[in-house]
């Protein structure tokens, strides 16, 4: 146990300057980390917004949203089924939509059965439910067709897109360039957003509130302005808002929408203007290219969120799958419209139900605290481990140190972020980071009370308590784990010091004083030991 191979002391020493090396952009001033050179770390511990201060908002989804997407989908797949029906397309009639059901006409009897074949193929089966399908297919008053959403299916349709806003929300954040927002689930259709270090919430609300839908439409040139003036549009069109002033009629169908989006960046328009430059993926760009081939010196609407933001004229066809979308755009306004399209829309409409700002006093106060009782902690422990031990509590204080230190290394490598409760959990790992020195020191005293000489007492009790240390402590990670699992942010953060604790006081406690004690040995051989 006592006896180091060099490469085993080469590595245990190299583990330890690295750790050292991590934490040490915690301990520079800003100006000195920004002129080392870019192959040292400058990573630094990220701090929680209770201890940064930021901003706090929770969002509401409207959920008559999805029941709207939902029916939309459903629709769309009635038109498309029905075209591609085995057998050849199947006739039908009077398509229309009441709560959450659609219901169509079959013309033909005898096509009866084939289209409800054909629609009770698209709906899916719902997880851990037998019987129960999203969709509901049933033939009413003898040749009507009705589809109705389940509860169970709408439940799923609400948890997809909840899931896919918290996706959304995350891109959009992290387009800001800010680190570690903590972007919660908050029971069926909520969603609480916290970003650290962040102080206008205006910026956050106006970022992450829009939907950011993309369409591009045909203009309806053919409407009657006076049909217009009183609020109709032709069949098949829609009369929408302009952010230019006034309004726009266009056609309900969209020739492509920002699905196909892969990218979008700040430019400049012909004049020089800030603008926003689009890409489409190739199905999109391919979509979009047919669309302006065949609609060449028509108008055609960008619309974004229901409103139109440009209605250019197709001079010529686009062929090359991108385009420019120009305004009175400022480069703020042009930046914020380019991360939301790269972003991708939100399925739902999210509102402010709940904005908080907290500010850095707070956390400037719980650091100072956290840092008060970590060294106070830190003095006591390592008093009583000298007083106690000697020299071999002179080792424990010497691990204890390296043991903080490669704590906030390992944390400032990994981005984690520190919180009050990870300040917490870092005084708690202080206090009982010497648990593994104490076993140790304990049973090597009890091997020299036995007659056993140094050298076997040592070799002895690290061999002994070692086994004892580790399995306490794999305990202890599975308890960690399964707090990082199952708990909310605040607990996150602790069990994520707590693990980090955990692994590195074994390191420290057993392997770094257990090097430590074999070059004094080998150095000193004493013939006696006082402990």
């Amino acid at each position: 146990m006592l006896d180091f191979p060099k490469w085993k002391i080469w590595s245990i020493v190299l583990t330890v300057l690295v750790g050292v090396l991590l934490a040490m952009p915690n301990f520079v001033p800003a100006s000195t980390l920004a002129a080392l050179p870019d192959v040292l770390p400058k990573s630094q511990l990220n701090l929680g917004l209770d201890l940064r201060g930021g901003s706090h908002l929770m969002l509401e989804a409207t959920t008559e949203d999805v029941r709207k997407v939902k029916l939309e989908a459903l629709e769309e797949t009635v038109r498309s089924e029905m075209r591609q029906a085995r057998g050849g397309s199947v006739a039908f009639t009077d398509l229309s939509t009441s709560g959450d059901s659609l219901s169509l006409v079959v013309t033909r009897p005898e096509q009866l059965d084939t289209a409800v074949e054909a629609l009770r193929s698209v709906t899916q089966p719902m997880a851990g439910l037998t019987g129960v399908r999203d969709v509901d297919v049933n033939v009413v008053d003898g040749n009507r067709i009705v589809l109705s959403v389940t509860a169970a299916g709408m439940a799923a349709s609400i948890d997809g897109a909840m899931a896919q806003a918290v996706e959304v929300i995350r891109r959009r954040i992290d387009e800001l360039g800010t680190r570690e927002p903590n972007i919660v689930r908050q029971g069926t259709n909520r969603i609480v957003v916290q970003v650290p270090g962040l102080q206008d919430p205006q910026a956050l609300k106006d970022l992450l509130g829009k939907t950011a839908k993309l369409e591009f439409k045909l203009v309806d040139v053919s409407a009657d302005p006076l049909d217009v003036a009183e609020g109709r549009a032709p069949a098949g069109s829609q009369i929408l808002p302009s952010l230019e002033g006034g309004v726009v009629v266009v056609k309900r169908r969209a020739i492509i929408t920002g699905d196909q989006l892969v990218d979008s960046q700040v430019s400049s328009d012909q004049n020089g203007a800030p603008a926003v430059s689009f890409r489409f993926d190739s199905t999109g760009g391919r979509r979009f290219a047919q669309a302006t081939q065949a609609n060449v010196g028509k108008p055609f609407a960008i619309i974004l969120d229901g409103t139109v933001i440009s209605a250019p004229n197709i001079n010529e066809p686009i062929l090359g799958g991108s385009g420019i979308i120009s305004g009175s755009y400022t480069v703020a306004t042009a930046n914020e419209l380019a991360i939301l399209l790269r972003s991708g829309k939100l399925p739902v409409e999210l509102k402010v139900v709940e904005e908080r700002t907290v500010g850095p006093d707070l956390g400037a106060d719980s650091i100072r605290a956290g840092a008060i009782a970590s060294m106070l902690a830190t003095a006591l422990v390592a008093l009583f481990m000298i007083v106690t031990y000697g020299r071999f509590g002179v080792y424990s204080v010497v691990a204890l140190v390296l043991n903080a230190i490669i704590i906030m290394g390992v944390m400032s490598g990994i981005n984690a972020t520190l919180t009050l409760p990870g300040i917490a959990g870092f005084v708690l790992t202080i206090g009982a980071a010497v648990d593994a020195n104490v076993l140790i020191n304990e049973r090597i005293r009890e091997e020299l009370r036995k007659g056993r000489n140094v050298i076997n007492s040592i070799d002895t009790g690290y061999k002994e308590a070692s086994r004892t240390i580790f399995d306490a402590n794999v305990t202890n990670v599975i308890a960690a784990a399964i707090m990082f699992m199952f708990g909310s942010g605040p607990v996150k953060g602790f069990a994520v010091v707590l693990t980090i604790g955990i692994i590195t006081s074994v390191f420290t406690a057993v392997t770094v004083t257990r090097l430590m004690v074999s070059v004094w040995l080998r150095r000193q051989r004493p013939q006696a030991l006082v402990l």
